[in-house]
C-alpha cells in the first residue's frame, strides 16, 4: 500500500486511545517528515512528545499468515539521554525500538532510575543496517540490565534463546518476559513460572501490522493498574483481537 505512519508510537497510541488511560507518546523522526508522520499520531488524541532528527526509520513489509518479510530502507536517529526531557512524571515506560541503534545502553541508564521499563525485543535482534531484515543476537547485554519487562515476538525469542522454554527465557536475566505467538497466543514468564495464554479465534484474514505494539501498550496499562502478568497478557490479547476485528468492519 501507500506509505503510512507506523511503528511503536502510532500503533501503541491506537491501543492507548481505546483503553482511555492517561499516557504520553514519544516519537522521533526527521524534521522534514514531521507533518506527514505526526499529524495522524496527534489525531489519535494523546499528548505527543516529538524529537526531531536528520533521518526517519523507514521500512516496507508484507505478511504470509503470521510471518512477516521486511525490508529496512532507512534507520532513524538514536534517542540520546538529552532527548528524555518531558518524561519526568512517567512511572512506566515502554521502549519500542525499530532497530538496535535506536536506544543505546546510555539512554536506558538515564531513563531507568525511578521508572519501570518495558522493552520491545526487536530492538535487541534487528541490526543497525538497511536492506533485507536479518535478525541476529549480537546485542549489548548492558541494555537488559535496565529492563523489567521484555516483550519478544516468537521469531525474536528463537534468535535469542532457541525454543522459548522456562530455563531458556530465564537465561536472559529479565524479571518478566512475554513472548507473543501471533494467533497462538503468548507465553508469560514471571515469578519463576511460565504460563501459556491462548488468543481468541479470528477467522477472517487480517492485517496484523502493529499488533505487537498494541499488545505491549495494553499489557503495560494492565500491569501499572495492578494486574498480575498472566492477567495482563489475557487483557492485552483481548484488546488486540478487538482492534483486528475493528479493522475488518
Amino acid at each position: 500500500g501507500p506509505p503510512r505512519a507506523g511503528g511503536a508510537p502510532f500503533h501503541a497510541a491506537r491501543a492507548l486511545r481505546v483503553l482511555g488511560r492517561p499516557a504520553l507518546v514519544g516519537a522521533k523522526c526527521a524534521h522534514s517528515d514531521r507533518d506527514t508522520l505526526l499529524t495522524p499520531l496527534v489525531r489519535l488524541g494523546l499528548p505527543v512528545l516529538w524529537r526531531g532528527g536528520s533521518s526517519t526509520a523507514t521500512f516496507r513489509f508484507h505478511y504470509e499468515g503470521d510471518r512477516r518479510t521486511m525490508m529496512v530502507e532507512a534507520l532513524g536517529d538514536p534517542w540520546e539521554p538529552a532527548d528524555l526531557y518531558g518524561l519526568e512524571r512517567a512511572d512506566w515506560v515502554h521502549v519500542g525500538s525499530l532497530a538496535r541503534s535506536d536506544f543505546p545502553a546510555r539512554t536506558f541508564a538515564e531513563l531507568a532510575p525511578d521508572r519501570r521499563i518495558s522493552f520491545d525485543g526487536q530492538g535487541l535482534v534487528r541490526p543497525a543496517r538497511t536492506g533485507p531484515l536479518e535478525l541476529d543476537a549480537d546485542f549489548d547485554p548492558e541494555v537488559l540490565r535496565h529492563v523489567e519487562v521484555l516483550k519478544l515476538a516468537e521469531e525474536e525469542a528463537h534468535v535469542l534463546v532457541g525454543e522459548p522454554g522456562e530455563d531458556e527465557l530465564r537465561s536472559l536475566g529479565v524479571p518478566e518476559i512475554v513472548v507473543t505467538l501471533g494467533s497462538k497466543g503468548s507465553l508469560v514468564l514471571a515469578d519463576g513460572r511460565l504460563q501459556r495464554i491462548t488468543a481468541p479465534r479470528v477467522d477472517q484474514e487480517v492485517d496484523p501490522t502493529g499488533a505487537g505494539d498494541a499488545f505491549s501498550a495494553a499489557y503495560l496499562v494492565s500491569r501499572s493498574g495492578g494486574h498480575a502478568p498472566a492477567a495482563a497478557a489475557r487483557r492485552a490479547t483481548a484488546l488486540v483481537a478487538g482492534l483486528l476485528a475493528r479493522r475488518l468492519a
